[in-house]
């Protein structure tokens, strides 16, 4: 009796000690307190990086102890820190030695090191807020409501190079506050550190942009790091548009010149190659850098938006971002989805109203072929994600599991979203797998239904998320029983701002490979245009043409920003980003190939399509028959030279970077035994009547879009003359080596940076 008497005692004793967190807690919620958990311990908090996702804002935590992420959930994280683990991270009685304070000034171990001093105000807010009693967060306490940071632009010219940033919050109750020791700063490059106090150093010369965060608050301030220049002096074509007008601008600011206008010859082979992705002819190249006509360049622009190969060359480009690969689509589907994509933009079909037919489409995705979109997207976040990727240009993955630690959107918003492509399902065929273990596979015709389905639930709350646009308003009953025609209304509106940039923006981006805001898919307020007022323009003219893509594309190539040349002067070399020369960039791997394929007169040739087919038309990736037969050579090209799977939904999946192992593919495989074809290109030139510089001549306007310099001119014709000195006469006694000497001079040729790199 007296065993179990004491037993029972022990454990009442111990059920008393574990409740007392939890009751002080409570108690001390009721008192007074002069630091707030919310306003005054959270910014703390961030400040010290504890809720960072290196940190214990990871998604499972550190050491035990997980906090929201960017502290967006202040109840969370205060029963983390005081309730949790029986209230062992806090003492009220002894604030100095509770384990929040000294793992954060270093007396006990800590993994994320020494993150408070001692002496520090930040240090002095939390420990008087466990002394008052570590109240928690108040339903009745003052907001933030606004944050203003300045200065709000930046340009520092040598030998100035710190600029010192301040930040003040103004609270829903009146009070302004100044916050820039507490405000968390980020920068989006290595060309300035930042100090924890808001002073930005410069590291190198360049433009950054810094990120002021404080509470649920950011706001980006553009910082440009630029040389003196005292004897600077501003020298620029006239603009031609305003485009250029905005870009000069910019430019003028930072005292960087221009570079000049392009000449000739490289301006017709860019053309050629931005817009209908192949090199112009040595007859069409010749014609245009002999012609006299002082508006030849803008009447070549408006002649090649005509051609039929513009269709094919941008249809690429969208088959890239919709997805259109065999694997998903099936041969059939990826054919119509592709041949549909070209149609519309053979046609001059607006962008808006393509938009609109994807968003809305349904039915069998054989017969109609934009049904292929949700057949690529297979469940409603997905289908959310690519959507607002896409025709936003919003990434939202980021806020499934938490809100936007870089944008506005709450997780909240994210299921909403996601909600408005829940009422879809599939009907399939009885078509088989070619293999069976490849789940991804799905083969024959499918059909995308619109019909009554399970609805998206939040995961925080177990609750049906409400169909609603991003950023928008909810749908109401009637509007949810067609909420994709709802969507594509709201969505490709000319008042939908996202919408308008996003698709602008695209288009930028394919001329100049940097888009005005960059990544292009990644809209928000920390990552800011790189040139606000030109992004805005492209934007109205995009609208004022009723979404012609044609038109936009005219606008961009008739600027005189368009046609600078790659080669930078002394004040422009290191200027990534504000559009003071042309970029140089690898071509896309379709287009070199296509232009081998000119220059030899000899086509690759693709597994399971028809001879003679251009690399740009090709409507998939790759066939299917690859499997069983193995890809030709020119699938082989394509893969290694970085053409994109089409797994992602985005541009970023192509690969424009150079590799060792296409060099190595120059060097044999494919390449080597179409130039030794005896009925190609270089062989009609060998046997003809021409002299060796007119054969010489004519390689190089085919392969450069130029005559060969003098110097070069002198080394091909002398090459050809020692192969015929050295080469053994023939059967019919007469020396021909000319063919293996243009055969070494094509290869020099279709290996040259020139020939593969866009300039």
């Amino acid at each position: 009796m007296r065993t179990s008497l004491y037993s029972t005692t022990l454990i009442a004793a111990w059920f008393l000690i574990s409740a007392l967190p939890s009751l002080q807690a409570t108690e001390l919620d009721s008192q007074e307190s002069h630091q707030e958990f919310t306003t005054d311990v959270m910014p703390v908090l961030s400040k010290a990086g504890c809720n960072l996702g290196t940190c214990h804002g990871n998604l499972n935590g550190k050491g035990g102890l997980k906090l929201s992420l960017r502290g967006q959930d202040p109840a969370f994280d205060y029963h983390a820190l005081v309730r949790a683990s029986r209230g062992r991270r806090i003492s009220v009685a002894s604030p100095e030695r509770s384990l929040i304070l000294m793992k954060a000034v270093g007396e006990v171990p800590h993994g994320g090191g020494l993150r408070l001093d001692r002496e520090s105000e930040h240090y002095e807010i939390l420990s008087d807020w466990l002394r008052e009693g570590a109240s928690g967060p108040s339903g009745t306490a003052a907001t933030l409501v606004h944050l203003e940071v300045s200065p709000i632009e930046a340009i520092v010219a040598d030998p100035q190079s710190q600029v010192q940033v301040r930040a003040v919050a103004t609270f829903s109750d009146g009070t302004i506050r100044d916050v820039t020791d507490t405000a968390c700063y980020e920068l989006s490059n290595l060309n300035a550190e930042v100090a924890p106090n808001g002073l930005v150093t410069r590291k190198k010369h360049g433009e950054t942009t810094l990120i002021v965060r404080y509470l649920q608050k950011q706001q980006p301030i553009p910082i440009a790091f630029i040389q003196s220049r005292p004897d600077f002096q501003w020298q620029a074509p006239a603009p031609a548009n305003e485009i250029d007008t905005h870009v000069f601008a910019k430019l003028q600011r930072l005292r960087l010149n221009p570079s000049a206008p392009c000449d000739d010859s490289v301006f017709v082979r860019r053309a050629y190659l931005d817009a209908i992705g192949k090199a112009p002819t040595s007859a069409e190249a010749k014609a245009f850098v002999t012609s006299e006509n002082p508006n030849k360049r803008t009447e070549l622009v408006d002649q090649l938006l005509q051609r039929p190969e513009f269709a094919d060359f941008w249809a690429l480009k969208y088959a890239d971002i919709l997805r259109t690969e065999e694997k998903v689509l099936d041969t059939k589907g990826v054919e119509v989805f592709h041949g549909w994509i070209r149609e519309n933009i053979a046609s001059a079909k607006p962008i808006d109203q393509f938009v609109r037919e994807l968003v809305t489409s349904s039915g069998s995705s054989f017969d109609n072929p934009p049904a292929n979109y949700y057949r690529a997207n297979r469940d409603p976040s997905t289908r959310g994600e690519t959507t607002a990727r896409l025709f936003l240009g919003t990434r939202l993955q980021c806020a499934k599991c938490h809100n936007h630690p870089f944008d506005r959107w709450t997780q909240e918003d994210y299921y909403q979203w996601a909600s408005l492509f829940s009422q879809m399902k599939y009907e399939g065929s009885d078509a088989k797998r070619q293999d069976d273990l490849d789940k991804n596979e799905i083969p024959g015709d499918e059909t995308v239904l619109i019909t009554k389905n399970d609805e998206v639930k939040n995961p925080n709350t177990s609750q049906i998320a409400p169909p609603k646009f991003l950023g928008g308003s909810q749908l109401s009953e009637d509007q949810q029983q067609s909420r994709l025609t709802e969507l594509a209304g709201w969505m490709t509106s000319p008042q939908n701002d996202l919408f308008v940039k996003s698709q602008a923006n695209f288009i930028w981006y394919q001329f100049f490979g940097l888009g005005v805001v960059d990544p292009i898919d990644d809209f928000r307020l920390t990552n800011p245009a790189s040139n606000p007022p030109l992004m805005q323009t492209l934007a109205k003219e995009l609208v004022k043409s009723e979404f012609d893509l044609r038109s936009l594309v005219a606008f961009i190539m008739k600027s005189q920003t368009y046609q600078l040349a790659s080669e930078p002067n002394e004040t422009n070399a290191f200027d990534h980003t504000s559009y003071s020369h042309a970029s140089v960039r690898r071509l896309p791997a379709e287009v070199i190939l296509d232009m081998q394929s000119d220059v030899l007169g000899v086509p690759a040739e693709f597994l399971g399509q028809e001879k003679g087919i251009r690399a740009v038309q090709l409507p998939g990736v790759l066939s299917k028959q690859a499997r069983r037969k193995g890809p030709n050579d020119g699938d082989r090209f394509l893969k290694t030279f970085g053409k994109p799977d089409r797994i992602l939904a985005c541009d970023c999946e192509r690969s424009n970077e150079t590799t060792l192992k296409q060099v190595l593919m120059l060097i044999g495989e494919g390449l080597n035994e179409r130039i030794v074809s005896p009925s190609n290109r270089v062989t009609e030139l060998a046997t003809s009547d021409r002299s060796d510089n007119d054969v010489v001549e004519e390689l190089y306007w085919s392969a450069l879009s130029r005559p060969p310099t003098e110097t070069e001119m002198a080394a091909a014709t002398a090459m050809i003359a020692g192969h015929n000195e050295q080469a053994s006469p023939d059967e019919n006694g007469t020396s021909n080596n000319r063919l293996v000497a243009l055969q070494d001079l094509a290869w020099a040729l279709l290996n040259a940076k020139e020939f593969l790199f866009r300039r």
